[in-house]
């Protein structure tokens, strides 16, 4: 039993409870998305449809939204070790203020938003829309060093959907920091890039839920139906 995949949808302690869940977004920033971009992770645009339609359900809904970003400063001061030398060699990923660092148009509420550096590196969150924020997290996971779950708490979320940008680091990060804090959490399978079938069948044998988008919505409609 300890070494199989768990049926979570049907395990009272994992089940999403969809009316107190929240969508969370990882680095879908244009450095890390846009077709040549410095830092481009393949697939990722492959997968921004249906984040998008991910992100417009929870909007319907009235649920919360929360986009977790990297910022690199051009100094190197607050960049994990893995990419501290690329950074002041002078390689430019995700840096505050730039173009790059900025989130994909297609997944904002609105077009014109931008990131406000100062806001979070300080550590506060940037509301952009009602019920939607942006968070800076300064390594791999959402949780390190972050006010995440102090705001989730406030908020009374015990369900976690993850989609985004690259599994294999930051939301597979994410993921097991969310099971270290008891969360219900669901991966969105068709709305994250750099998935294997390796990952999936790890991310079933600690609880989490593997869905389809369109499975996903189709349980928020029947919520907000209600």
């Amino acid at each position: 039993m300890l070494n199989q995949a768990i049926d979570s949808l049907h395990d009272k302690y994992l089940a999403p409870e969809w009316s107190h869940s929240a969508l969370v977004t990882i680095d879908t920033q244009r450095d890390f998305t846009l077709d040549g971009a410095v830092a481009q992770i393949p697939g990722t645009m492959e997968v921004i449809p249906a984040m998008k339609a991910l992100l417009q359900e929870f909007r319907k809904c009235g649920l919360p939204v929360f986009h977790v970003v990297r910022l690199y400063k051009t100094d190197g001061s607050n960049v994990d070790i893995c990419r501290k030398s690329a950074i002041e060699s002078g390689i430019s990923m995700a840096s505050p203020d730039s173009e790059g660092s900025q989130l994909v148009e297609e997944l904002l509420p609105d077009s014109y938003i931008k990131l406000d550096s100062e806001t979070l590196l300080n550590g506060f969150l940037q509301e952009i829309a009602s019920r939607e924020w942006i968070i800076y997290k300064p390594r791999f996971g959402a949780f390190y060093q972050t006010s995440l779950q102090m705001h989730l708490e406030s908020l009374k979320i015990n369900t976690l959907v993850f989609c985004g940008c690259n599994f294999p680091n930051c939301p597979r990060t994410s993921i097991y920091e969310a099971s270290e804090r008891d969360f219900r959490i669901v991966l969105a399978r068709d709305s994250i890039s750099g998935l294997y079938d390796k990952g999936i069948e790890e991310m079933r044998n600690i609880g989490v839920s593997v869905m389809f988008s369109e499975d996903i919505i189709s349980n928020l409609k029947t919520l907000c139906a209600k």
